[in-house]
């Protein structure tokens, strides 16, 4: 779920001053946060499942991060500024805070399916 109309403009004297909605940014970043810890979870599974070790779990992990990013971008319909503050937002917070929870799962499913 993302909110709409995170970002206004205010003309003044001729000029656009973007106003941002603090709640409605707050709100898309959660469910940024939300998305990420979620498919970092199912993401960790499937690549303990799959019996991905070292740095081919790593490397899977990016790529589901990576979609995520394009996922965000095209629910947003590419009009990022209309949600959120920068293309940052989008593409890099909360890569790594699902990392934890990846490198969980992905152990406790490798652990469950491939050695006992």
């Amino acid at each position: 779920m993302i909110a709409e109309s995170a970002m206004a403009t205010q003309k003044s004297a001729g000029d656009e001053i973007p106003i941002f909605s603090a709640e409605n940014l707050q709100i898309n970043m959660k469910s940024i946060n939300y998305s990420r810890t979620f498919l970092s979870i199912i993401g960790g599974v499937a690549a303990g499942i799959w019996g991905f070790t070292g740095l081919m779990g790593f490397i899977f992990y990016f790529l589901v991060m990576a979609v995520a990013s394009v996922g965000l971008a095209v629910k947003a319909k590419f009009s990022v500024h209309k949600y959120f503050d920068s293309w940052n937002r989008i593409i890099f917070d909360g890569f790594f805070s699902g990392l934890m929870s990846f490198v969980l799962f992905w152990t406790f499913a490798y652990d469950i399916v491939h050695i006992f």
